[in-house]
């Protein structure tokens, strides 16, 4: 029986991977050309050119709940095939709009491709759920190593897509995405997977009320962390295609930066659980901070093209580290019973504040230029690196008074 329920879970985990390499490439699509065609649709400020990439994070956000709900109601298989349906509109909806010359209803399409990405999001939570406990880990890496995949496999296509409808620029990429969206959805019609448990039939929530959670020291501290390091990650990375293509290099060469960029985010996921179990989350977490610094000062140690790729991916790999060392520290702040509600709570959070930092890369970079887009780094890091010691610093000294009062 176990033997059975691993194959099964392996190949439900085969099945997602193959998913999230095909839909998921969506993502690289939109993060290296949303703020080019941004610039390429705006007449005057160019100042709000990053707003399709914010677009594309707001639709993540406000999307999570909304397709956690529709997973649950049809399960997987319908579930996540419906949102292949919301990542092939937003698909149409942008290339539309490049042909009108629309800026806001570009904004808009890539905003519903972001919708559809928060049901690829869960495509790794849907891997765990159908594997057997010792397997969970396991297929958590098969999906994840369709992020690799993807990282490839999206900046290839803008490479051979974006002239594809001249003269209408980039519109040929945009295009492209309704058909992964169509191949995303013939591999997900292979899912043999029950449907989640359905409206008042799921179990009763018995955990401590939300403010309580949220409120606790070791809670704020993981969330700030995590936000400081998606934040910075995103403000950056958003800004960098601007950047190269401003300092003399191609579209196809700031294309190839956000791919070195997406491979070093989902790379290191193989083993950074096993870092985390070794030495600690806060110690991953300090450790992907001070990638991040190393990123801005290779970016500002000047501006030809290794010292961009080399930026990114230092910056990948920060946002790794802190990331997901700060979500294995949120992880230890509730209950079984209480994830629903803590994990829907943070990751609002997380992404409203990825979304205004996509914003304001633009609005940065257009008034100070790219070197401030990377000074930002340092005051980020010194705020949340200072919590997270501070933190650190009180358990110790709790730890300690309680250990005198027990020798006593």
């Amino acid at each position: 029986m176990s033997g059975a329920a691993e194959r099964s879970a392996r190949r439900t985990a085969v099945i997602l991977a193959a998913a999230q390499a095909i839909i998921g490439s969506a993502t690289p699509i939109c993060i290296s050309l949303g703020a080019l065609a941004g610039h390429y649709l705006l007449d005057a400020d160019k100042s709000l050119a990053t707003a399709p990439v914010t677009g594309f994070n707001v639709g993540t956000a406000v999307g999570a709940l909304p397709a956690a709900v529709i997973i649950r109601w049809l399960g997987h298989r319908y579930g996540f095939m419906t949102g292949t349906l919301v990542t092939a509109l937003g698909g149409l909806i942008a290339t539309m709009a490049l042909f009108q010359m629309n800026f806001w209803l570009f904004a808009a399409g890539l905003m519903a491709v972001g919708i559809g990405n928060a049901f690829v999001q869960q495509f790794r939570f849907a891997a765990a759920d159908n594997a057997p406990s010792e397997f969970k880990a396991r297929a958590i890496s098969f999906v994840l190593a369709g992020g690799i995949i993807t990282a490839i496999l999206g900046p290839q296509i803008v490479i051979f897509t974006r002239e594809l409808l001249a003269p209408v620029m980039f519109a040929g990429s945009f295009a492209a995405i309704l058909g992964l969206a169509a191949i995303g959805a013939v591999i997900l019609s292979f899912l043999k997977v029950k449907p989640r448990a359905q409206g008042h039939a799921d179990a009763q929530d018995t955990g401590r009320p939300l403010l309580q959670i949220v409120s606790q020291p070791r809670f704020m501290v993981a969330l700030l962390c995590g936000v400081g390091s998606y934040a910075l990650m995103t403000f950056v990375m958003t800004g960098a295609p601007l950047a190269m293509v401003g300092c003399g290099f191609s579209p196809d060469e700031a294309t190839l930066g956000i791919s070195w960029h997406v491979m070093a985010m989902f790379g290191p996921s193989f083993f950074t659980g096993r870092l985390i179990h070794r030495f600690g989350a806060a110690t991953i977490v300090s450790t992907g901070f001070v990638l991040l610094v190393g990123c801005a000062l290779v970016a500002l140690s000047g501006i030809e093209l290794w010292q961009f790729w080399t930026a990114l991916i230092l910056l990948g790999l920060g946002w790794n580290f802190g990331f997901i060392g700060a979500t294995a520290l949120v992880a230890e702040t509730y209950e079984p019973a209480e994830k629903g509600k803590v994990q829907g709570f943070h990751d609002f959070v997380l992404f409203s504040s990825v979304a205004f930092a996509s914003l304001m890369s633009g609005k940065v970079y257009n008034a100070h230029g790219w070197e401030m887009l990377n000074w930002v780094v340092f005051p980020v890091t010194v705020v949340c690196l200072g919590t997270l010691g501070w933190h650190l610093a009180s358990r110790r000294r709790l730890a300690a008074a309680t250990s005198s009062v027990g020798d006593s």
